[in-house]
């Protein structure tokens, strides 16, 4: 059967004219041939400048290549063909706009030769119809997706749920979400479903860096720049036809994207990229929901911790003060024999390293007073620099870096010193082998649309730690600062050192970010408050040295042999004591003796007054009376926050650091 017609030119001009829709007729090579006013009035132009187009020029200009190839095919196969129903054509107005069509084809055989007809179809309403219809069943998905995220106790399963779900109702070959890093530059896929090896490899070049810099949405149908050529591209190579990356953002910038991935070529049309966009934005919420749950559960689990932590070192301290105590008074006793001392040193050295456990522990619960100062982290990082080189040893070579210009900042110095020592010893511990560990300072200004709960907005200075160790995998860097966890062998670490960094930062009013992969090292960076001066901040202390006094001391202790220890020693000193077991029995001693120069008390006193209220007490009785606070554990209890801190001497402590304390208090320089 042959499907071509044959009408005389008169015929063809009059059908032409007649008919409703737009009529085109080209010839073998494309070339416009004739067109009827409808063809005019629908793509915009006269009958002359139609007569002088290609029919390629109808067509979006995305889709010639391919419209030629079709064309040639229909020329060699020639039948009539209608086009458009279930499929997105569309046409190419003069003025540049798109409006979308349906087409119907025939070959018709003149006594000039052969030519080709194409009738179109202007179907703007009954595609906004459809669109409508379809963009409603498309919201109706995205609320049950709403709901499901919501519901869900587990967030990885969601995801799976939900990408599953976009994948059958978009009929498509892939679909996944994809999370970045700034400080990273690889990719992590989350959750995918249908994401083949293949596919995988190419992420880097579907989402190229400026995806998240310009943070918009990639379709690979869009108009040709420079990003969707080179997606188009990588796309071809794999087989595949579309692409979609929606990203997921976190406040300006996104943290990663929704990515589709379909088989045929222009799959996604306006709207389905509204239903990806509008999952996208949905996901992101439930990932910056998730995280803040984990955040808050974390920070609780902290809390618990540390209050676990303060009464474990106050109980610890009193043991380790008792034996401390005793400890120097027969050293005291024993002077004259060598072989005791030596014993005696030996057991004073073990007393203090259980102090540093429970300042290590006091840190991290961030319940141990520091004493800020304003420090040159350019000096601070050249003077730590050869003390690390020696420490780490030859095969670990370190590198200093501070930015000019870069503000001093406000920390504890001990502490801080403490801590990158810390992050030091844990970076040589990942690089067994050898490797770099690179120092580096710079300031990092918080303005107030960027600060967070953990970070207000203001000056800090960040202080970088850098390795090319090991690395750490996420579940071990989710737990790396809780107290007591540990990857090392037993007896190589106790779980304390990065807890104690992390309680440091915190109690100064800092944040610390860390950073880590396996095999391409760890980086932790300490965002710590910069000082409002330049003031030098390696001030030596003032060492208050004393013999001793004749003045009487009331003593408060609820613990009766870290009491005796304190009496003992001032009476070795030469003052003169009185001793209370509670605040009640204290104060009447107070109101007994008017000798008492100095109220000596503990913070802790079980029921009752704490230190602090015995101390308001005490000087509302006696204004001139001085008072010195001791204890184990250096939170304020009772204190008013505009009342003026009282000295305080951290218990264990040992006799010379009493007498100090005792004299300078009296001294009224405490």
């Amino acid at each position: 059967m042959n499907d071509r017609a044959t009408l005389h030119p008169a015929a063809l001009q009059a059908l032409f004219e007649l008919a409703p829709d737009a009529m085109i007729v080209t010839d073998a090579r494309g070339r416009i041939v004739l067109a009827n006013p409808q063809a005019e009035h629908l793509f915009g132009y006269t009958a002359t400048q139609l007569r002088a187009l290609s029919v390629e020029a109808l067509v979006p200009e995305r889709v010639r290549g391919v419209h030629h190839q079709h064309r040639q095919h229909f020329i060699a196969h020639p039948r009539l063909r209608p086009m458009g129903s279930g499929q997105e054509l569309a046409g190419l107005r003069a003025d540049g706009t798109l409006f979308p069509v349906e087409i119907a084809l025939s070959p018709i055989q003149t006594e000039d030769g052969d030519f080709y007809v194409a009738s179109v179809r202007d179907i703007s309403e009954s595609h906004r119809t459809r669109q409508a219809l379809e963009r409603a069943r498309y919201d109706a998905i995205v609320a049950d997706i709403g709901r499901l995220m919501l519901e869900s106790a587990n967030q990885d399963v969601a995801f799976d749920t939900v990408l599953g779900r976009i994948a059958h109702e978009l009929g498509i070959a892939a679909v996944a979400i994809v999370s970045s890093h700034p400080q990273v530059a690889s990719l992590r896929v989350r959750s995918a479903v249908g994401l083949t090896a293949e596919l995988q490899e190419l992420l880097p070049e579907l989402l190229p860096p400026e995806f998240f810099a310009t943070a918009s949405t990639i379709h690979a149908s869009a108009p040709v720049d420079a990003t969707t050529e080179h997606v188009r591209a990588a796309l071809a190579r794999a087989g595949y036809g579309d692409f979609v990356a929606a990203p997921l953002f976190d406040r300006a910038q996104p943290m990663g994207s929704l990515i589709a991935v379909a088989r045929d070529p222009d799959l996604f049309d306006n709207v389905k990229i509204h239903f990806l966009q509008s999952v996208a934005h949905l996901l992101a919420v439930t990932m910056q929901r998730y995280r803040t749950e984990e955040q808050l559960a974390h920070a609780q689990r902290l809390e618990a911790v540390g209050q676990l932590t303060g009464g474990v070192a106050h109980d610890f301290n009193n043991m380790l003060t008792v034996m401390s105590g005793n400890l120097q008074l027969l050293e005291t006793e024993l002077a004259g024999r060598p072989e005791c001392q030596e014993i005696l040193g030996s057991a004073l050295r073990a007393v203090g390293r259980g102090a540093g456990l429970t300042r290590k522990l006091l840190a991290f619960a961030r319940r141990q007073r520091l004493h800020p100062q304003p420090i040159d982290p350019r000096s601070l990082l050249d003077e730590l620099s050869p003390i690390l080189t020696r420490t780490l040893g030859e095969p670990i070579s370190v590198s200093v870096d501070c930015e000019a210009e870069t503000p001093h900042v406000f920390v504890d110095p001990g502490e801080l010193d403490t801590a990158i020592l810390n992050l030091a010893l844990n970076a040589r511990d990942a690089m067994p082998r050898g490797g770099m560990l690179h120092l580096a300072a710079r300031e990092h200004v918080i303005t107030s649309a960027e600060s967070t709960t953990d970070l207000a907005s203001g000056s800090y200075v960040v202080i970088s730690v850098r390795d090319t160790g090991f690395g750490m995998p996420p579940e071990v860097l989710a737990r790396a600062f809780e107290p007591f966890f540990t990857t090392k062998e037993s007896g190589r670490g106790s779980g304390l050192g990065l807890s104690m960094v992390y309680g440091f930062v915190k109690q100064s009013g800092g944040h610390l970010v860390a950073d880590s992969r396996l095999g391409y090292g760890t980086r932790i960076d300490l965002y710590l408050p910069a000082a409002r001066s330049k003031e030098s901040a390696r001030e030596e202390a003032l060492q208050v040295l004393s013999s001793g006094g004749k003045e009487t001391v009331l003593v408060v202790e609820d613990e009766a042999e870290v009491r005796s220890i304190a009496v003992a020693f001032l009476k070795s000193l030469g003052y003169s004591t009185c001793e209370a077991p509670d605040a009640e029995f204290g104060l009447r001693l107070l109101q007994d003796r008017a000798d008492v120069a100095l109220l000596f008390t503990d913070v802790i006193l079980g029921s009752g007054m704490d230190g602090h209220e015995l101390a308001r007490a005490a000087q509302q009785l006696r204004p001139d009376l001085r008072v010195l606070l001791t204890s184990g554990y250096e939170h304020r209890l009772g204190g008013p926050a505009d009342a003026r801190p009282l000295p305080l001497l951290r218990k264990p402590y040992r006799r010379e650091q009493l007498a100090a304390a005792v004299r300078a208090a009296i001294d009224g320089r405490g």
